[in-house]
């Protein structure tokens, strides 16, 4: 739980500022002066960083070198360090135009997290520290994606935790706003380099941009979303690279978020498998054994057929989807389960994309799934699995009809249009 302490005076900002935000000297100066310019309009302002683009990459490679199958708290020691990089460039780069500010690792901010390296979750922040530097007129520059358990180990939130890392100190500091700065202007209705005539939505609501952010659109990770809903703190996506205003995410109800359709945009998510098997339902025990085989190989999977046997299907086919990446990882772990339950077989097809309708009541009706297979089928796109829900509707196509498939889609739910 956040310790909630909120700060009297001007107006207070946390803002994340990402990879490519902060990928070269160049940026790094850049955002430098964007801060300082805020710092002299009064603003109090704390700044969360990632690592500079392709630096935690570079770290997790340098580690499959020494030992691919080294330890999660040594890995966590180890990609935790690309952000104090980026933190003190940043600092140097404030102090150097009269600007007072302090780089700080998790540690030293004492954000306190549990114990599961590599994907640890924030249980709360202690703010006095950061509340006295901001007292003092010190900009304070937190490490993101890292934290500390309850034995003092550094940990890591996982890829895109210091979207988490922001909205965490946003809470316990009840900030006014927390400020994603990124590559893109805001959210869009759809991923503009496939339709250029995505448009940006000024604003939207948690609900909604949780879905997209589940289903594939990167602009934000989606326990940042989680968690901002929870604290309710109001979120902003801003561009890094040009001024706007962005899109809010916040609290409210379809007309208070002026929306004016069922569907307010499109997710996309690529490099996909879907594995079918055949049998596993028959018995609960294959069952059991294929999601303790994914727990273990921690793999995310999305089942797309109804866990449970029915009555027209006494073979208990099964399928799913998942990374494309780990698809030769899982079949592995397969053969031997195939063998030893007598699954019947295994069939995979690989370079499959998901293509997600995503708004509000969509299951309800029923007419825009009958529109979204129309639409394809006009392309010659064939929809091969579906799902649904009350906030999607997702099919499995062919990867390489994906972006065919985003631009039908968006011009026939005319989301191109204000």
């Amino acid at each position: 739980m956040p310790q909630k302490r909120k700060l009297s005076g001007s107006k207070l900002f946390v803002k994340k500022f990402g990879g490519t935000s902060v990928g070269s000297i160049e940026r790094i100066e850049a955002v430098a002066e964007q801060i300082t310019k805020s710092a002299h309009n009064g603003e109090q302002q704390v700044l969360v960083l990632s690592a500079m683009a392709g630096e935690t990459n570079r770290l997790f490679a340098l580690a499959a070198q020494i030992n691919p199958r080294a330890s999660a708290r040594e890995l966590d020691m180890l990609v935790s360090t690309g952000e104090q990089v980026s933190i003190a460039l940043m600092s140097m780069a404030l102090q150097r135009r009269g600007i007072k500010a302090k780089s700080l690792t998790g540690d030293q901010v004492q954000i306190h997290t549990n114990s599961q390296f590599g994907r640890a979750s924030i249980e709360r922040v202690d703010t006095e520290y950061l509340q006295s530097l901001l007292a003092d007129g010190v900009v304070p520059i937190v490490a993101g994606f890292q934290g500390i358990d309850p034995q003092g180990e550094v940990t890591t939130l996982g890829r895109g935790g210091s979207d988490t890392t922001a909205v965490a100190l946003a809470a316990a500091l009840e900030a006014d706003e927390c400020q994603i700065f990124t590559d893109v202007a805001g959210v869009f209705t759809t991923d503009p380099n496939i339709d250029s005539s995505a448009r940006r939505l000024d604003v939207i609501g948690f609900d909604v941009m949780l879905e997209m952010a589940k289903l594939g659109a990167k602009v934000l990770h989606p326990d940042s979303v989680e968690y901002a809903e929870r604290f309710r703190v109001p979120l902003r996506v801003l561009s890094s690279f040009e001024a706007g205003q962005g899109t809010l995410i916040q609290f409210g109800d379809e007309s208070e978020l002026t929306i004016a359709s069922l569907v307010q945009g499109i997710a996309i998510n690529k490099a996909l498998a879907t594995l079918t098997i055949e049998g596993l339902f028959t018995t609960s025990e294959r069952y059991q054994a294929l999601l303790g085989c994914l727990t273990r190989l921690e793999i995310d999977v999305e089942f797309i057929s109804p866990l449970r046997i029915q009555e027209d299907d006494p073979s208990g086919r099964v399928s799913f989807i998942l990374a494309e990446a780990k698809v030769d990882t899982l079949l592995n772990e397969l053969e031997g389960l195939s063998e030893s339950l007598a699954l019947g077989p295994l069939i995979i097809e690989r370079q499959r994309a998901k293509v997600s309708l995503v708004g509000k009541g969509l299951q309800a009706k029923m007419g825009l799934l009958t529109k979204m297979l129309e639409v394809l089928g006009n392309e010659t796109i064939h929809a091969k699995l579906l799902t649904t829900s009350e906030s999607k509707l997702s099919t499995v196509i062919d990867e390489r009809d994906l972006h065919k498939a985003v631009r039908a889609l968006h011009h026939a739910f005319e989301l191109n249009k204000v």
